[in-house]
Protein backbone atom coordinates (compact mmCIF):
# COMPACT_ATOMS: atom_id res chain seq x y z
CA UNK A 1 0.00 0.00 0.00
CA UNK A 2 1.01 3.66 -0.93
CA UNK A 3 -0.38 6.49 1.28
CA UNK A 4 0.62 9.95 1.54
CA UNK A 5 0.76 11.79 4.97
CA UNK A 6 2.17 14.13 6.89
CA UNK A 7 2.42 14.88 10.84
CA UNK A 8 2.47 17.45 13.01
CA UNK A 9 2.85 17.64 16.81
CA UNK A 10 1.69 20.27 18.92
CA UNK A 11 -0.35 19.54 22.30
CA UNK A 12 -3.35 21.71 23.32
CA UNK A 13 -5.11 21.01 26.60
CA UNK A 14 -9.38 21.36 26.93
CA UNK A 15 -10.88 21.75 30.56
CA UNK A 16 -13.63 18.67 30.67
CA UNK A 17 -17.03 19.58 31.91
CA UNK A 18 -17.96 18.74 35.60
CA UNK A 19 -21.44 18.00 35.16
CA UNK A 20 -23.20 14.76 36.13
CA UNK A 21 -26.40 12.32 34.49
CA UNK A 22 -27.81 9.42 35.66
CA UNK A 23 -27.89 7.12 32.06
CA UNK A 24 -30.35 4.47 32.04
CA UNK A 25 -29.33 1.90 30.67
CA UNK A 26 -30.53 -1.49 28.34
CA UNK A 27 -29.75 -4.62 26.47
CA UNK A 28 -29.82 -4.89 22.96
CA UNK A 29 -31.04 -6.93 20.46
CA UNK A 30 -28.14 -8.23 18.26
CA UNK A 31 -29.47 -9.30 14.76
CA UNK A 32 -28.08 -12.18 12.64
CA UNK A 33 -25.30 -11.65 10.03
CA UNK A 34 -28.14 -12.19 7.08
CA UNK A 35 -30.08 -9.50 9.49
CA UNK A 36 -28.78 -6.87 8.32
CA UNK A 37 -28.41 -4.88 5.03
CA UNK A 38 -24.83 -5.04 3.42
CA UNK A 39 -23.49 -6.89 5.92
CA UNK A 40 -20.30 -7.82 4.48
CA UNK A 41 -19.52 -3.96 3.95
CA UNK A 42 -19.14 -4.35 7.86
CA UNK A 43 -17.04 -7.37 8.63
CA UNK A 44 -17.18 -10.77 7.11
CA UNK A 45 -19.56 -13.44 8.58
CA UNK A 46 -16.85 -15.38 10.36
CA UNK A 47 -15.83 -11.95 12.14
CA UNK A 48 -19.80 -10.64 13.24
CA UNK A 49 -20.00 -14.14 14.72
CA UNK A 50 -16.79 -13.73 16.66
CA UNK A 51 -17.98 -11.18 18.44
CA UNK A 52 -21.42 -12.07 19.09
CA UNK A 53 -19.85 -15.18 20.84
CA UNK A 54 -17.33 -12.89 22.44
CA UNK A 55 -18.67 -13.32 26.31
CA UNK A 56 -15.88 -10.83 27.51
CA UNK A 57 -17.80 -7.69 26.05
CA UNK A 58 -21.24 -6.60 25.83
CA UNK A 59 -23.36 -3.75 24.34
CA UNK A 60 -26.30 -2.23 25.78
CA UNK A 61 -27.74 1.01 24.89
CA UNK A 62 -27.79 4.01 27.47
CA UNK A 63 -31.05 6.98 27.41
CA UNK A 64 -30.13 10.68 28.77
CA UNK A 65 -31.03 13.58 28.48
CA UNK A 66 -30.17 16.19 25.98
CA UNK A 67 -32.17 19.92 24.71
CA UNK A 68 -35.12 17.90 26.62
CA UNK A 69 -35.23 14.86 24.33
CA UNK A 70 -34.21 11.39 25.06
CA UNK A 71 -31.77 10.30 23.04
CA UNK A 72 -29.72 6.97 23.05
CA UNK A 73 -26.38 6.02 22.12
CA UNK A 74 -24.45 2.43 22.34
CA UNK A 75 -22.17 1.63 24.93
CA UNK A 76 -19.18 -1.47 24.55
CA UNK A 77 -17.13 -2.84 26.77
CA UNK A 78 -16.07 -5.17 29.23
CA UNK A 79 -18.47 -7.55 30.80
CA UNK A 80 -17.41 -6.75 34.11
CA UNK A 81 -15.29 -4.28 34.04
CA UNK A 82 -11.78 -4.34 36.40
CA UNK A 83 -10.72 -1.00 35.66
CA UNK A 84 -11.29 2.35 34.20
CA UNK A 85 -10.38 2.27 30.21
CA UNK A 86 -10.14 5.46 28.03
CA UNK A 87 -13.01 6.01 25.86
CA UNK A 88 -13.91 6.00 22.03
CA UNK A 89 -17.00 8.21 21.08
CA UNK A 90 -17.93 7.11 17.32
CA UNK A 91 -19.64 9.15 15.33
CA UNK A 92 -21.69 7.41 12.65
CA UNK A 93 -21.92 8.42 9.04
CA UNK A 94 -25.51 9.15 7.34
CA UNK A 95 -28.52 10.44 8.08
CA UNK A 96 -31.56 8.72 10.16
CA UNK A 97 -31.19 5.09 11.17
CA UNK A 98 -34.94 4.10 12.23
CA UNK A 99 -34.17 0.82 13.77
CA UNK A 100 -30.61 2.02 15.23
CA UNK A 101 -27.48 0.17 14.01
CA UNK A 102 -26.03 -1.89 16.84
CA UNK A 103 -25.00 -5.20 14.27
CA UNK A 104 -23.29 -2.44 12.16
CA UNK A 105 -21.21 -1.14 14.44
CA UNK A 106 -20.39 -4.61 16.32
CA UNK A 107 -17.19 -6.20 14.94
CA UNK A 108 -15.34 -2.53 14.99
CA UNK A 109 -16.65 -2.03 18.39
CA UNK A 110 -14.79 -5.26 19.52
CA UNK A 111 -11.51 -4.20 17.67
CA UNK A 112 -11.65 -1.15 19.35
CA UNK A 113 -11.98 -2.81 22.40
CA UNK A 114 -9.60 -5.27 22.17
CA UNK A 115 -7.23 -2.18 22.13
CA UNK A 116 -8.42 -1.23 26.05
CA UNK A 117 -11.36 0.95 24.62
CA UNK A 118 -14.98 1.66 26.22
CA UNK A 119 -16.84 2.41 22.62
CA UNK A 120 -19.78 4.60 22.92
CA UNK A 121 -21.36 5.32 19.94
CA UNK A 122 -24.46 8.32 19.51
CA UNK A 123 -27.42 7.31 17.74
CA UNK A 124 -28.98 11.06 17.38
CA UNK A 125 -31.88 12.68 18.01
CA UNK A 126 -34.91 10.73 15.52
CA UNK A 127 -32.86 7.65 15.24
CA UNK A 128 -33.34 4.64 17.23
CA UNK A 129 -36.80 5.49 18.34
CA UNK A 130 -35.54 8.90 20.02
CA UNK A 131 -37.50 11.75 19.58
CA UNK A 132 -36.43 15.19 17.63
CA UNK A 133 -35.16 15.43 14.02
CA UNK A 134 -31.80 14.43 12.49
CA UNK A 135 -30.33 18.09 10.73
CA UNK A 136 -27.31 16.29 10.22
CA UNK A 137 -25.39 18.71 12.44
CA UNK A 138 -27.80 20.90 13.61
CA UNK A 139 -29.53 20.85 16.93
CA UNK A 140 -27.81 17.03 16.85
CA UNK A 141 -24.39 18.53 17.79
CA UNK A 142 -26.07 18.69 21.25
CA UNK A 143 -26.76 14.93 21.27
CA UNK A 144 -22.69 14.79 21.17
CA UNK A 145 -21.68 17.34 23.38
CA UNK A 146 -24.44 16.12 26.26
CA UNK A 147 -22.74 12.63 26.46
CA UNK A 148 -19.80 14.16 28.62
CA UNK A 149 -21.61 13.78 31.63
CA UNK A 150 -22.94 10.87 30.88
CA UNK A 151 -19.27 9.24 30.89
CA UNK A 152 -18.72 9.70 34.17
CA UNK A 153 -21.94 7.50 35.39
CA UNK A 154 -20.95 4.47 32.92
CA UNK A 155 -18.73 1.64 34.64
CA UNK A 156 -15.26 1.34 33.52
CA UNK A 157 -15.18 4.27 31.70
CA UNK A 158 -12.90 6.92 32.33
CA UNK A 159 -14.32 10.53 31.47
CA UNK A 160 -10.92 12.26 31.77
CA UNK A 161 -9.37 10.02 28.48
CA UNK A 162 -11.79 10.82 26.27
CA UNK A 163 -11.21 10.34 21.49
CA UNK A 164 -13.40 11.41 19.00
CA UNK A 165 -13.88 8.87 16.15
CA UNK A 166 -16.20 9.28 13.25
CA UNK A 167 -16.68 8.41 9.35
CA UNK A 168 -18.23 10.18 6.83
CA UNK A 169 -21.23 12.40 8.68
CA UNK A 170 -19.57 11.67 11.69
CA UNK A 171 -16.30 13.36 10.66
CA UNK A 172 -18.74 16.49 10.14
CA UNK A 173 -19.24 16.31 13.56
CA UNK A 174 -16.37 15.47 14.95
CA UNK A 175 -14.97 18.60 13.18
CA UNK A 176 -18.33 20.69 14.90
CA UNK A 177 -17.46 19.05 18.37
CA UNK A 178 -13.81 20.16 18.39
CA UNK A 179 -14.86 23.61 17.29
CA UNK A 180 -17.26 23.89 20.30
CA UNK A 181 -14.57 22.65 23.04
CA UNK A 182 -15.53 18.98 22.91
CA UNK A 183 -12.41 17.68 25.78
CA UNK A 184 -10.79 15.39 23.80
CA UNK A 185 -7.18 14.04 23.73
CA UNK A 186 -7.43 13.38 20.00
CA UNK A 187 -9.56 12.36 17.51
CA UNK A 188 -9.53 10.85 14.08
CA UNK A 189 -12.04 11.28 11.23
CA UNK A 190 -12.62 8.42 7.86
CA UNK A 191 -13.80 9.62 4.80
CA UNK A 192 -15.29 12.71 6.75
CA UNK A 193 -16.22 15.58 4.48
CA UNK A 194 -15.60 19.86 5.67
CA UNK A 195 -16.61 21.34 2.75
CA UNK A 196 -20.10 21.47 2.27
CA UNK A 197 -20.64 24.06 -0.51
CA UNK A 198 -18.65 21.15 -2.43
CA UNK A 199 -20.52 18.49 -1.28
CA UNK A 200 -23.96 20.30 -2.06
CA UNK A 201 -22.60 20.66 -6.05
CA UNK A 202 -22.60 16.99 -6.39
CA UNK A 203 -25.98 15.73 -8.18
CA UNK A 204 -26.26 12.93 -6.09
CA UNK A 205 -26.35 14.92 -2.88
CA UNK A 206 -30.03 16.85 -4.45
CA UNK A 207 -32.95 14.83 -3.16
CA UNK A 208 -30.96 13.91 -0.19
CA UNK A 209 -30.23 17.71 0.86
CA UNK A 210 -33.83 18.44 0.44
CA UNK A 211 -34.78 16.24 2.84
CA UNK A 212 -32.44 16.71 5.24
CA UNK A 213 -32.54 20.44 5.45
CA UNK A 214 -36.14 21.43 3.81
CA UNK A 215 -34.73 25.22 4.76
CA UNK A 216 -31.55 25.15 2.53
CA UNK A 217 -32.97 27.71 0.16
CA UNK A 218 -33.60 30.13 2.87
CA UNK A 219 -30.73 29.33 5.27
CA UNK A 220 -27.84 28.09 2.52
CA UNK A 221 -25.18 29.87 4.22
CA UNK A 222 -25.71 29.33 8.01
CA UNK A 223 -26.39 25.25 7.07
CA UNK A 224 -23.15 25.25 4.77
CA UNK A 225 -20.69 27.59 7.26
CA UNK A 226 -21.60 25.50 10.26
CA UNK A 227 -20.95 22.48 8.83
CA UNK A 228 -17.85 23.19 6.87
CA UNK A 229 -14.71 22.81 8.59
CA UNK A 230 -12.44 24.60 6.10
CA UNK A 231 -14.67 27.67 7.25
CA UNK A 232 -12.92 27.86 10.85
CA UNK A 233 -9.89 25.23 11.35
CA UNK A 234 -8.58 28.17 13.49
CA UNK A 235 -10.54 26.59 16.49
CA UNK A 236 -9.51 23.12 16.05
CA UNK A 237 -6.41 22.54 18.04
CA UNK A 238 -6.81 18.84 19.06
CA UNK A 239 -4.61 16.66 17.30
CA UNK A 240 -6.47 15.16 14.49
CA UNK A 241 -6.02 12.04 12.21
CA UNK A 242 -7.45 12.35 8.61
CA UNK A 243 -7.90 9.42 6.98
CA UNK A 244 -9.85 9.04 3.38
CA UNK A 245 -10.02 6.42 0.88
CA UNK A 246 -8.15 7.57 -2.43
CA UNK A 247 -11.12 5.79 -4.39
CA UNK A 248 -14.18 7.43 -2.43
CA UNK A 249 -17.21 8.00 -4.41
CA UNK A 250 -19.50 9.07 -2.08
CA UNK A 251 -16.77 11.86 -0.38
CA UNK A 252 -14.17 13.46 -2.44
CA UNK A 253 -10.70 12.72 -0.93
CA UNK A 254 -10.12 16.87 -2.23
CA UNK A 255 -12.22 17.54 1.12
CA UNK A 256 -9.62 16.18 3.23
CA UNK A 257 -6.77 17.16 1.63
CA UNK A 258 -8.64 21.15 1.68
CA UNK A 259 -8.56 20.43 5.27
CA UNK A 260 -5.42 19.50 6.02
CA UNK A 261 -3.78 22.59 3.99
CA UNK A 262 -6.02 24.57 6.41
CA UNK A 263 -4.79 22.83 9.52
CA UNK A 264 -1.29 22.94 7.72
CA UNK A 265 -1.48 26.61 7.46
CA UNK A 266 -1.91 27.07 11.24
CA UNK A 267 0.55 24.89 12.52
CA UNK A 268 -2.24 22.50 14.07
CA UNK A 269 -1.03 18.93 14.75
CA UNK A 270 -2.30 16.15 12.33
CA UNK A 271 -1.90 13.51 10.28
CA UNK A 272 -3.17 12.89 6.26
CA UNK A 273 -3.71 9.70 4.93
CA UNK A 274 -4.66 8.71 1.78
CA UNK A 275 -5.42 5.03 1.13
CA UNK A 276 -4.46 3.53 -2.49
CA UNK A 277 -7.65 2.49 -3.72
CA UNK A 278 -9.65 2.85 -0.39
CA UNK A 279 -13.67 3.41 -0.41
CA UNK A 280 -15.48 5.46 1.56
CA UNK A 281 -14.92 4.14 4.80
CA UNK A 282 -12.05 2.42 3.70
CA UNK A 283 -14.21 -1.19 4.59
CA UNK A 284 -11.59 -3.70 2.83
CA UNK A 285 -9.15 -2.59 5.35
CA UNK A 286 -11.26 -2.12 8.87
CA UNK A 287 -8.59 -4.00 10.72
CA UNK A 288 -5.83 -1.67 9.40
CA UNK A 289 -8.22 1.59 9.52
CA UNK A 290 -9.09 0.52 13.57
CA UNK A 291 -5.47 -0.16 14.00
CA UNK A 292 -4.84 3.50 12.74
CA UNK A 293 -6.75 5.06 14.62
CA UNK A 294 -5.74 3.42 17.90
CA UNK A 295 -2.20 4.02 17.26
CA UNK A 296 -3.09 8.02 16.99
CA UNK A 297 -5.13 7.93 19.95
CA UNK A 298 -2.05 5.63 22.03
CA UNK A 299 0.57 8.64 20.92
CA UNK A 300 -1.71 11.16 22.68
CA UNK A 301 -2.34 9.76 26.21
Amino acid sequence: MRFKWRTFMITATIAASSARAAPQTEPVRIPSFTDIPHASHYASAAEYDAAVADRRLTIRRVSYQSDGLTVYAYVYGPRAPKKSEPVIIFNRGSWTWPNGFVGEILPMARRLAEKGYVVVAPLYRGSGGAAGKDEMGGADLDDLMNLQPVLAELPGADPSRIYLYGESRGGMMVYQALRDGFPARAAAVVGGFADMEAMLADPQWGKASEAIWPDLARNRAEIVRRRSAVQWPERITAPILIIHGAADSLVSPTQSLKMAGELLALGRPFQLLIVENGDHTISRRAADRDAWVTDWFARHP
